[in-house]
């Protein structure tokens, strides 16, 4: 919980203090990456210089914003899909152990397999459009859900079921009062690494067969050997990937403001 002091001082100023870090390492890896390009210690096909990816970015930035919407939206599609689908089987499996012991080791094979072997397939049996891609995205960021639901709905201490039993409450009322609280943390942890896995998987989609995207703008720059191009595009993976993440994090704040990782981030943060 926030100290007095604390809670007196403007939020602008709060967030100044908590972003201050990562905006000085940001700041010093631009200025090494111009220091090495400028002098010349690496190639200019191989490592651009900042000014070249900046000019590049702002000249073909219509070009980008609408390879972005796409990959974007292929991302959000394929991460509601894991996120449906991987709480689905982590409630399955928590309640069932019989199905635990049947589903679990499947998914564990399917996490295994090279995604980027089965990419190829997707596309013979879906084609070049938006499914096969949204599949990838869900099929990468699927096994962090599954995982991170099924850890915290297991992980519930099984005193305050059985103190929740001797006050007759129903099932129901025992999920929603006692284990989704208690694998809430579990699973927004898993949402957060999942959304970035979506983008690497909407990214490999495109990589495969698209025409469109991130993917095909990277696989198109690096054909023409455009490393400012293939820069400029990596970026804007970068912001896209990012600003999911933020959302998702933003997402936990205002699920759960009551657990201690939240108040330990308040504190740390001045």
């Amino acid at each position: 919980m926030l100290t007095r002091s604390t809670r007196d001082i403007p939020r602008a100023t709060r967030w100044a203090r908590a972003a201050w870090r990562p905006l000085l390492t940001v700041a010093a890896v631009l200025a090494a990456w111009a220091v090495v390009s400028g002098l010349g210690l690496v190639a200019g096909y191989l490592l651009p210089t900042p000014a070249a990816t900046w000019h590049k970015l702002v000249e073909n930035a219509p070009y980008l914003w609408s390879a972005s919407v796409i990959t974007t939206a292929e991302t959000l599609a394929g991460f509601v899909v894991a996120v449906v689908l991987g709480l689905a089987a982590a409630l399955v499996m928590a309640f069932s152990p019989r199905l635990e012991g049947s589903v679990y080791p499947i998914i564990v094979f399917a996490q295994v397999v090279p995604k980027i072997a089965v990419a190829p397939l997707f596309v013979v049996w879906l084609g070049f459009g938006f499914s096969p891609k949204v599949l990838m995205a869900a099929l990468i960021a699927f096994f962090p859900v599954v995982v991170a639901g099924f850890t915290g709905l297991k992980s519930i201490d099984h005193d305050l079921i059985d103190l929740a039993a001797t006050m007759t409450a129903s099932r129901l009322r025992v999920f929603t009062r006692f284990r989704f609280p208690s694998a809430l943390p579990f699973i927004m942890s898993g949402l957060k690494v999942a959304v970035t896995l979506a983008v690497t998987g909407a990214v490999v989609g495109e990589f495969v067969g698209a025409d469109s995207g991130l993917g095909y703008v990277i696989l198109e720059a690096n054909g023409n050997i455009d490393t400012a191009m293939l820069y400029a595009a990596l970026i804007m993976l970068s912001l896209i990937g990012v600003v999911l993440f933020l959302l998702v994090d933003l997402a936990e704040r205002l699920l759960m403001p009551w657990h201690s990782s939240r108040r330990a981030a308040s504190v740390t943060a001045y």
